[in-house]
């Protein structure tokens, strides 16, 4: 173990109060592409681009467009969590870990065993008619083709997920800044902290514990108090606890 990894060790053996915050390179481990990478959403082609597919303004144009592509590229239901996610979860059960703020909408976090979990962008998992509100699993999402209906009341299902062109849920967004401002040390890793508002988060920590875990650079590297480059999932792995 090298020297930063080392640091990080003795530094989360001394903390009490840590935040985690993640995005989706914390479960390409997992089998889930990133949106930015050479493979990722961004790169793939399609009619339109990604970005336009998962607007606001495309959904309620062409709903059955947008499930299409959504339920290609969107949706990974057999990814399970992987060393990252399990190490977090464990952290959290002995009482040093406090919450994780995640960008990303899979639930892989709460399936390693996580519970205080602040996703910035919704989750794949919950669904709600946009007419009645009727609740209704990933599984009901997966079956059949076309726009998904509400089974009470015909409407069109959406998906609790934020879409460009929406706004963050602004009580998750308060429950992650307060984290963030409490923490004693803050990690984070698989983001390129490129998205906002999310990305600003980052400037809510009050502390001197900054540590980033990424595979590339970062706006944010400046501001670190301790860099570490590789797969995230390998890094916190070796932790012990």
């Amino acid at each position: 173990m090298d020297q930063a990894r080392n640091t990080l060790q003795q530094w989360i053996s001394e903390s009490s109060g840590i935040v985690f915050f993640g995005g989706a390179g914390v479960s390409t481990e997992s089998g889930i592409p990133d949106f930015r990478s050479v493979d990722g959403l961004y790169n793939l082609h399609y009619k339109y681009p990604p970005e336009t597919i998962i607007s606001r303004s495309f959904f309620d144009a062409d709903p059955e467009e947008f499930y299409r592509f959504y339920r290609d590229k969107m949706l990974w239901p057999d990814a399970k969590p992987n060393a990252a996610h399990l190490k977090l979860a464990e952290l959290e059960r002995a009482g040093k870990l406090k919450a994780v703020v995640t960008q990303n909408i899979d639930g892989l976090h709460q399936a390693a065993g996580s519970r205080t979990v602040y996703e910035l962008h919704g989750c794949v998992h919950r669904n709600y008619c946009m007419n009645c509100h009727q609740f209704y699993p990933l599984d009901f999402m997966l079956q059949g083709e076309g726009a998904p209906r509400c089974s009470v009341c015909g409407a069109l299902v959406k998906p609790d997920v934020v879409l460009y062109e929406e706004g963050l849920d602004p009580q998750t967004m308060d429950a992650a800044v307060r984290a963030i401002a409490r923490a004693d040390l803050l990690i984070i890793g698989g983001t390129s902290l490129a998205v906002y508002p999310a990305a600003g988060l980052v400037n809510y920590y009050r502390g001197h514990r900054l540590v980033l875990i990424n595979k590339s650079p970062t706006p944010y590297d400046h501001s670190a108090n301790l860099l570490l480059s590789g797969p995230i999932g390998e890094i916190l792995g070796e932790i012990q606890i």
